[in-house]
């Protein structure tokens, strides 16, 4: 018999899992400022460089970025950025600033998470001009639409919305001018396991049959059935937090059918240690440099425990299927 699952409250887990977004952004903020790549807006979210993180933490980090980063570029690249991008659990993610900065603005940048979550974000982006001029600079009238839980501007948009409320997120972002026909990237990093099972396949069934042409990104856990994913388990329940979609993430192959059976006509896999291997050598080898690794099988067990998944759908032809790493 199944080991019986100790009982979570789900505002307890809610609240668990919008702490996530605080780690996330604390351990970029630390690798960032060690030189593992340049981001000069998340110290407008996070002030502090906060405590030391591990080593492999940092090379952790840096693939998630690298490879996420990869993904969505060749994306915007493909379609000469004539596509909209929508950031599910985005947390407080500063992607909409560096694709300004690097000339590769989507149509349109859409963002979701937690009400919570987002009226925090919404507060730093209105009380620091870093975060808001280039905002305005993208915006062709005086006013944009600023509340506690929403933004919207011409070229950059944040929902407060809960994702497992399919037709409110549907709703939302409607009404902000999504526009369905455009060829739609969405991305998702550590959040669909949040989710359970049912849920997270409404959220991409959502997607595959809402755009003809698009790409779905998703950034999580593979690999958790073996002792250290079950540590890894452990170590979230501890702190309240319940991996609800684990099942998706036990292998590969788990993390792809996920994607082909609600609607998607193509899709692929990597783990982590795969993608750090396959990412310019050149940049790798310049951070390593950055900090001595003791442990270098720590660092490959955590990579191959977490994968880039990526799957797309191809109505107008644009060659989507070939982007890879």
């Amino acid at each position: 018999m199944a080991a019986r699952q100790p009982y979570i409250d789900s505002d307890t887990s809610d609240e668990a899992v919008r702490a996530t977004c605080d780690d996330a952004t604390i351990c970029k903020r630390f690798a960032s400022s060690k030189s593992y790549w340049k981001d000069p807006y998340i110290q407008y979210f996070v002030r502090s460089v906060g405590e030391r993180k591990a080593p492999e933490i940092n090379r952790g980090y840096y693939a998630r970025v690298q490879g996420v980063n990869h993904l969505l570029d060749a994306f915007l690249r493909k379609t000469h950025c004539d596509c909209q991008v929508i950031n599910l659990g985005a947390g407080l993610d500063t992607t909409f600033w560096r694709l300004k900065d690097e000339n590769l603005m989507p149509r349109k940048f859409f963002e979701v998470d937690f009400p919570t979550v987002v009226a925090r974000k919404i507060h730093n982006i209105k009380t620091k001009p870093p975060l808001s001029k280039p905002l305005i600079e993208t915006h062709s009238t005086d006013s944009l639409l600023l509340d506690a839980h929403s933004l919207d501007s011409d070229r950059y948009c944040i929902i407060g919305a809960d994702l497992r409320d399919i037709s409110n997120l549907d709703e939302k972002l409607k009404k902000f001018q999504l526009n369905p026909e455009l060829p739609t990237l969405l991305l998702s990093e550590c959040v669909l396991v949040y989710m359970t099972p049912s849920q997270s396949s409404n959220v991409v069934h959502w997607a595959a049959e809402t755009f003809p042409t698009a790409m779905f990104v998703n950034y999580e856990q593979v690999n958790m059935s073996d002792r250290f994913g079950q540590v890894m388990i452990e170590n979230l329940r501890r702190r309240q937090c319940n991996l609800a979609g684990v099942e998706a993430c036990q292998s590969l192959d788990t993390q792809r059918e996920r994607f082909l059976k609600t609607g998607w006509e193509q899709s692929d896999a990597l783990d982590m240690m795969t993608v750090y291997s396959m990412l310019p050598q050149d940049d790798v080898a310049r951070i390593e440099r950055l900090e001595f690794l003791d442990e270098r099988e720590l660092l490959q067990q955590l990579l191959q425990h977490y994968s880039i998944c990526w799957a797309t759908k191809d109505k107008l032809k644009l060659g989507l299927s070939q982007l890879a790493f």
